[in-house]
């Protein structure tokens, strides 16, 4: 079976027959194998590959003068979104030429030898170099620089992949000569079809398995969104399917005659069943029953804030390593967990939201695995501290107020009196400076005439709040004089 699988080195020849040195030659991985070779086999990101749009017309390999077609765009998206493969499509249109550099290893020198290629390329052979930069926003100013002239003079089509705000990583100058394409992650009904496709199209598996579906669910849920990720995940499946198949061999004296059979008549046996528990050997993750865009998604959520808010820690533990081990995104975990600190933590315990915004940003920064600890501790801080909704009830309350039109005008000695007239009109008249009066506290009016008295903020007995609680009583009896 693996011999019907071994293709050219660069991933897009035909199924090599069973004969000769193709059988021993070593065959590509199955990402690289499925790689599409025009725009209409892309997967995804059809925002940008509409009829007509510059990436478009700039994969039909048409002079840019003529039609208008960019000769640098800049692609920011997600890992596995298929930035490598719009730039390898863009390439293969008639009289280009692909180079690939990567930012991680490529210095000025590397550019700009490149940059001298092309010009000759161009000059001489009449073939446009295609110049794949991944992870751009790893290239330093001077190296980014050295990138200019070959984009502004039109040596090259630069294509310039990064995962980060471009705005922050590519210098100005680059930017403004660039088209900039944002890619979103691909949904599970793109990975779904990719994944279907692999398992039938010849570069591919060419049929010779068959994905059950349980086995295709639980491929597309650990993708999350990264085409690349599933499709190594597909492939690491049917060779454990393969091997299982192996060394199970023939039970009965006629299976082995009606294969010898059906070999002697040049035809295969029938496709290898991917299963469930194929696809979880070879991700080495038990498929849990979590969807992530369906209800045990939302079921599952529910259930992890709940269990913060009532102080079951180890519940709260158990739902965020559902969602972590189910491929969750571990941003949208950490986005939960900031919530939950200020809407049932609040004034108990204001160190809670400071937890889980560190949490946050270092989950951003290290990424999973090590990010399971970092919202691990987060979750043990925010179920175990005390709660309190108050500064959630009070913000509720006021903007009440506000959308029933409560809370006309502003008290005159608190308007602003900088600009000229501002004095005439009696701005700022008989504001009390709070640092000029006894404890730094003015007893003067701040709320509207019509808001004067209302309580807003009611803390609770728990936790800092307690003491936030005595200490509100004293400031509103001198502020309100009373």
């Amino acid at each position: 079976m693996n011999d019907l699988f071994s293709l050219d080195s660069d991933g897009y020849g035909e199924p090599a027959t069973a004969s000769g040195t193709e059988r021993n030659r070593p065959r590509s991985p199955l990402p690289v194998r499925m790689r599409p070779r025009t725009v209409d086999e892309v997967v995804g990101q059809q925002h940008l590959l509409g009829v007509g749009s510059p990436l478009r017309t700039l994969a039909a390999g048409e002079p840019a003068a003529r039609t208008g077609a960019p000769t640098s765009v800049i692609l920011w998206g997600p890992p596995g979104t298929g930035k490598t493969t719009l730039a390898h499509v863009i390439a293969r249109g008639q009289g280009r030429k692909f180079v690939e550099l990567s930012a991680i290893t490529a210095g000025v020198k590397d550019v700009r030898r490149v940059m001298d290629e092309a010009l000759s390329n161009r000059d001489l052979h009449r073939i446009t170099t295609v110049l794949f930069l991944d992870e751009i926003h790893r290239f330093n100013k001077a190296q980014q620089d050295a990138l200019l002239p070959g984009v502004e003079n039109g040596w090259v089509v630069l294509i310039a992949a990064t995962t980060e705000n471009p705005s922050f990583s590519v210098v100005s100058p680059l930017l403004s000569r660039s088209l900039l394409q944002t890619l979103k992650p691909l949904t599970e009904e793109d990975i779904s079809a990719l994944l279907q496709r692999a398992v039938e199209d010849p570069r591919g598996l060419a049929g010779e398995v068959a994905l059950e579906e349980d086995a295709l669910a639980h491929l597309v849920r650990l993708a999350a969104g990264d085409a690349r990720r599933g499709l190594t995940a597909l492939e690491a499946a049917a060779g454990v399917a393969c091997s299982a198949v192996s060394e199970q061999g023939p039970d009965e004296d006629e299976d082995e005659e009606a294969e010898e059979a059906s070999a002697s008549e040049g035809a295969h046996p029938g496709p290898v069943r991917i299963t469930l528990q194929h696809a979880e050997k070879a991700v080495d993750v038990a498929a849990l029953r979590y969807d992530r865009a369906g209800d045990q998604h939302y079921d599952v959520v529910s259930a992890f804030i709940k269990s913060l808010r009532g102080s079951d820690v180890d519940a709260a533990l158990h739902y965020l390593a559902r969602m972590l081990e189910s491929g969750e995104d571990p941003r949208f975990v950490a986005r939960r967990l900031m919530i939950s600190a200020a809407e049932d933590v609040g004034m108990a315990d204001p160190t809670a939201l400071q937890t889980a915004v560190a949490a946050a940003q270092a989950v951003q920064l290290i990424g999973m695995p090590e990010g399971r600890i970092i919202l691990a501790e987060a979750v043990v801080h925010i179920a175990t501290a005390p709660k309190s909704n108050a500064a959630y009830n009070g913000i509720n309350r006021a903007i009440a107020d506000v959308r029933a039109g409560k809370g006309q005008g502003i008290p005159a000695h608190l308007r602003d009196a900088h600009y000229p007239g501002a004095r005439q009109l009696g701005h700022g008249k008989g504001y009390v400076y709070s640092h000029d009066e006894p404890h730094g506290i003015a007893s003067q009016q701040y709320a509207p005439d019509d808001l004067v008295g209302t309580d807003y903020y009611v803390p609770t007995d728990r936790g800092t709040e307690r003491t936030v609680s005595a200490r509100l009583e004293k400031l509103r009896a001198i502020i309100r004089n009373r």
